[in-house]
Order: structure tokens, then C-alpha cells, then sequence
């Protein structure tokens, strides 16, 4: 299976997000996304759209920024990793899961386990 693995271990292309490209598609992720507690509101098109990660995002749990201090790719190559960074990454997104699991559709859910849900595994890979 084609993968393309972020440094937080989110899967992009399994992400509804980054896979959204028309403005019904788009306007469905930014719904999801409030329903799932990743933003506060519904926010625009603009806004929820993704072409992925890259240095000129602002990265969440500053791990770009983190490799590029340790001379690494990826953290998983870090003499340090895994890290508190990923460990309270990882703990946010364990809370984000329950959340997840308990306010959207099976379907819904096991898309965002996919994308999301698999960070541990996907950091090691």
C-alpha cells in the first residue's frame, strides 16, 4: 500500500483533507473536522485545504523544526526519539481518538483511524 507518512506519523493519503479538492469535498472535511474537535468552528475552503506538510507550515508540535535542529529526516532517525515532543504528541492524539470515536459515524471513524490514528506505527516505519 502507498503511503505518504508524515513526522507526526498522520497517513496523507488517507486523509480526507489532503484528498479534498472540490468545494463540496472541502466544505464535508472542514464539517468533519468540527464535528471531530479539530477546529472550533467551520472554517473555509481556503483554510481546510492541504497539499501536505512542508518547512513553510506551521507544524503543531514543532517537529520540523526539531529535525532540522537534529540533522534528521524523519524522528524516528533521532538519537532522542522517541521524544517528549512525541509523546505529547502522541497523548493529544490518543485524546483526540476517544473524542473521535465517540462523536462520529463508524465510517467517519475508521477514515480518521487511517489518517490519523495510526501515528505510533507509522513513526517506526
Amino acid at each position: 500500500m502507498k503511503e505518504m507518512i508524515t513526522l507526526c506519523g498522520d497517513n496523507c493519503l488517507e486523509c480526507p483533507r489532503y484528498l479534498a479538492h472540490t468545494g463540496e469535498e472541502l466544505l464535508a472535511v472542514a464539517k468533519l473536522w468540527y464535528k471531530a474537535g479539530f477546529r472550533d468552528q467551520i472554517v473555509s475552503n481556503e483554510e481546510i485545504s492541504c497539499s501536505g506538510c512542508s518547512s513553510h507550515k506551521n507544524c503543531t508540535y514543532h517537529l520540523i523544526d526539531c529535525t532540522r535542529e537534529h540533522g534528521v529526516s524523519k524522528c524516528n532517525l533521532c538519537t532522542a526519539f522517541p521524544c517528549v515532543k512525541i509523546e505529547k504528541m502522541l497523548e493529544q492524539s490518543s485524546i483526540h481518538q476517544k473524542r473521535c470515536e465517540k462523536d462520529c459515524t463508524p465510517e467517519e471513524y475508521a477514515v480518521l483511524t487511517k489518517a490519523f490514528f495510526e501515528k505510533e506505527v507509522n513513526l517506526r516505519k
